[in-house]
C-alpha cells in the first residue's frame, strides 16, 4: 500500500483525482451490476428475454457509443464528458434501483451505458495528458484503482442487498453524484492540444484522421483477441466450473473473480516495473499476450475431475490476470503513441468500439465452440482455440513491431 501511495502522489493532482475517481466509478458500478439480473428476474418478475434486453441495451449503448464519447472529448475538452457521464450514471443507477417497468428500465440501462461511453475515453486521454512521459506508470497505477473498485464493489453491494435493491441503486447513484460534484469543483479543464485552439475540424474529419492511421488500426485489430480472452472470466470459466461442479460452480466462479482482481491489485505495479526494466514496450506486449494465451493450456490438459478443474481454473485466472497486468499499461501507452498525441480521446473511443465488437463476435464463437465441444466430449478444443488466440495476438504484435509500425504513430493531418 505504501508503494501505491508513493506512486500515486508522484503524479499531478489531476491525475491523482482521476485515479480515485476510477476506483469510485468501479465501486459503484460493481456494487449494482452483478445483482441486476437477479433483481430483474426475481423481485420484478421479468421474463428472461426482458432481462436480456435490459442488459443488452446497456452493453450496446456503451460499446457502440465509445467513438462518440471520444469525439466529444476531443472537440469540447475532457472535463465536460467526464462530468456528463457521471451525472448520467447518477440518474441511470437511481432509476435502475427504483423503476419497476420495462420501458423505464430500458431507458435507465441505456443511460448508464452511454455514460460509460462518455467518460471512459475522456478519462484515459486526460490521464495520458497529465502523465506526460510517465504514461506507462500512470496507467499501471490507474489499473490498480480500477481493479480495486471491481474487487470491493460486489462485496459492498452484497452487504447493501441485505436491506433492499433500492438501497443498492441509491447508494450507487449517490457515489456518482458525489463524483460529479467533486470533479466539477476540483478537476481542471483540459483539451487535446491539437484541437484546443483555432478552428475545429469537422467530426467526419476527426474520424477520417483515425481511420487513415493504418498502424493504429492494425494494432487495434491485433489486440482484439486479448479482450476476448479477458472476457472468459465471465463466460468460459463459469461454464467450466458449472460443468465440473454443478451447483458448487457458482461459489468457485465468485472466487475466481476475487483472485483475478487481487492479482491485479497486488501485482500490477511490481509487474510493470519488472517489465519496464527488462523489455521494450512491444516486447512486454508480446510476452504478456503469450502468458494470457498459455493461461488456457492447463484447462486443456487436466482430467475432467472437480479438484483438477478447480486447480486449473485458479491457475488460468492467475496467469490471465498477470498477463493482462503486463499488457495493459503498455497497450494504453501504445494507443497514445500511435495517435501521435493528436485526437487521443477519439483514438481511445475507436479502439474501445473495435474491442467491444471483437468481444461480441468472440463470445459468439466461443459459445458455439463450447456447445460443439460438450456434445463431442472434447472441451480441450475450446481451451486450445483460446490459447491459440492469445498466441496469435502475440505473433501479430511481434510482426507489427518487426516492421516498425509500433515505433512511430502516423496520423494524417486534420482537415476542416
Amino acid at each position: 500500500m505504501r508503494h501505491l501511495w508513493r506512486q500515486t502522489r508522484s503524479f499531478p493532482p489531476a491525475a491523482q483525482l482521476l485515479m480515485a475517481n476510477q476506483f469510485a466509478i468501479n465501486l459503484a458500478f460493481y456494487m449494482l451490476m452483478p445483482y441486476l439480473a437477479v433483481h430483474l428476474s426475481g423481485a420484478l418478475g421479468l421474463a428472461a428475454w426482458a432481462v436480456g434486453l435490459v442488459l443488452g441495451v446497456r452493453n450496446f449503448s456503451q460499446q457502440g457509443m465509445f467513438l462518440i464519447g471520444g469525439t466529444l472529448a476531443d472537440r469540447y475538452g475532457y472535463k465536460a464528458p467526464i462530468l456528463a457521464g457521471c451525472l448520467l450514471r447518477t440518474l441511470g443507477f437511481g432509476l435502475l434501483g427504483w423503476a419497476d417497468g420495462l420501458p423505464a428500465l430500458v431507458v435507465a440501462s441505456a443511460a448508464t451505458g452511454f455514460a460509460g461511453a462518455l467518460f471512459n475515453p475522456a478519462v484515459r486521454a486526460y490521464l495520458a495528458t497529465e502523465a506526460g512521459e510517465r504514461r506507462v506508470d500512470a496507467f499501471a497505477t490507474f489499473n490498480v484503482y480500477y481493479q480495486a473498485g471491481m474487487l470491493l464493489g460486489p462485496l459492498v453491494g452484497l452487504a447493501l442487498l441485505a436491506a433492499d435493491f433500492r438501497v443498492v441503486g441509491t447508494a450507487a447513484a449517490a457515489v456518482f453524484a458525489a463524483l460529479t460534484l467533486l470533479q466539477w469543483y476540483a478537476l481542471p479543464a483540459r483539451q487535446d492540444t491539437a484541437t484546443g485552439g483555432g478552428e475545429r475540424a469537422s467530426v467526419p474529419a476527426q474520424w477520417r484522421t483515425v481511420v487513415a492511421n493504418r498502424p493504429f488500426l492494425l494494432f487495434a485489430v491485433a489486440m482484439i483477441g486479448s479482450y476476448v480472452l479477458t472476457f472468459q472470466v465471465y463466460l468460459a470459466f463459469p461454464l467450466a466450473a458449472d460443468d465440473a461442479l454443478g451447483a458448487d460452480g457458482t461459489a468457485v466462479t465468485s472466487g475466481l473473480f476475487v483472485v483475478s482482481a487481487a492479482v491485479a491489485v497486488m501485482g500490477q505495479l511490481r509487474l510493470t516495473g519488472w517489465a519496464k526494466r527488462r523489455w521494450s514496450a512491444h516486447e512486454a506486449l508480446v510476452r504478456g499476450l503469450t502468458a494470457m494465451g498459455l493461461a488456457f493450456v492447463p484447462l486443456a490438459l487436466v482430467p475432467h475431475r472437480a479438484a483438477a478443474v478447480v486447480a486449473a481454473l485458479v491457475t488460468a485466472v492467475v496467469l490471465l490476470a498477470a498477463g493482462g497486468a503486463v499488457v495493459y499499461p503498455f497497450e494504453m501507452d501504445t494507443v497514445v503513441s500511435l495517435s501521435g498525441d493528436r485526437l487521443v480521446a477519439t483514438h481511445y473511443g475507436f479502439y474501445n468500439t473495435v474491442s467491444g465488437l471483437g468481444i461480441t463476435l468472440g463470445n459468439l464463437a466461443t459459445g458455439a465452440l463450447w456447445d460443439f465441444a460438450v456434445r463431442h466430449d472434447a472441451l480441450w478444443l475450446t481451451w486450445g482455440a483460446l490459447a491459440s488466440t492469445g498466441l496469435a495476438c502475440a505473433a501479430a504484435i511481434a510482426a507489427l513491431a518487426r516492421t516498425g509500425r509500433l515505433t512511430v504513430g502516423q496520423p494524417q493531418g486534420v482537415t476542416a
